[in-house]
């Protein structure tokens, strides 16, 4: 009983995590953590370490899919990842100075209003409109993002999936596509310096649990990049839309329930 308990939960855990990281670059940790602590009563911890290596290769898949159609702004993406992991480290230093506030439920609700706003107005920017914009200016406002995406994950300890893709698209006006084949490029690292740390601290999770997460995340993203890629920009936007709302919405209960 216990082991089918295992199963279900992670293929869940999996498809929510999968589906967001294709169509959105969402961490995989807003999706897996609540439902490894409510439904397996599991240390919230190993959980998020749980969670960030299972993004590792769903955002690897994700970006090779995007990256493989075109969709992916590697130069521009290097240069955000660079200040992203340094103002990661100095928000987690800030956090630990100030008395701990109820953060963690900041990025799910975002999620949720990330996924309205999608619906009711999508992102409608085209690839021309984006290559407008000078390489200096472009790599510029990179660095300026990176620094306030990296500050508030570091800060908050979560949210960088949808930071980004916000502020990709609204600040920075890229496309959809060109967003999120960003976002989970500089997601793989992340989550792999985060994934890494947890483990050398927190030590080794259930290693079949362990596995089943990476692998559903994984082949979830891989179907949702794949539709991703093909779908036209409005669908897209209300595909993306509709996980991200569902998504919210779920894990909210999730937290309700624990």
């Amino acid at each position: 009983m216990e082991l089918l308990l295992k199963i279900v939960v992670t293929f869940f855990a999996g498809m929510g995590a999968g589906l967001g990281t294709g169509f959105a670059g969402m961490s995989a940790a807003a999706v897996i953590s609540p439902m490894l602590i409510t439904f397996l009563e599991m240390d919230p911890y190993m959980a998020v370490g749980i969670a960030l290596s299972s993004d590792v290769l769903a955002s690897a898949v994700s970006a090779y899919t995007y990256g493989k159609n075109k969709n992916l702004d590697i130069r521009n993406g290097l240069i955000m990842m660079a200040s992203v992991l340094l103002f990661t480290v100095i928000g987690s230093y800030a956090a630990s100075l100030v008395p701990p506030t109820a953060m963690g439920n900041f990025s799910v609700f975002m999620t949720f209003l990330l996924g309205i706003k999608f619906i009711v107005k999508p992102v409608m920017t085209t690839k021309e409109s984006m290559q407008s914009v000078s390489g200096k200016k472009r790599a510029l406002q990179s660095v300026l993002c990176g620094v306030i995406i990296g500050f508030i994950c570091g800060f908050i300890g979560a949210g960088g999936g949808m930071m980004m893709l916000l502020i990709l698209t609204s600040v920075l006006g890229y496309e959809l596509k060109t967003a999120v084949g960003t976002s989970v490029f500089i997601m793989t690292f992340t989550a792999l310096t985060g994934a890494v740390s947890h483990f050398t601290i927190g030590g080794m999770p259930d290693v079949f649990l362990w596995v089943l997460c990476i692998l559903f995340t994984f082949i979830w993203a891989r179907i949702a990049a794949v539709f991703a890629n093909k779908a036209e920009p409005k669908t897209l936007n209300r595909a993306t839309g509709i996980v991200l709302v569902l998504l919210g919405i779920a894990v909210m209960g999730f937290s309700f329930l624990h």
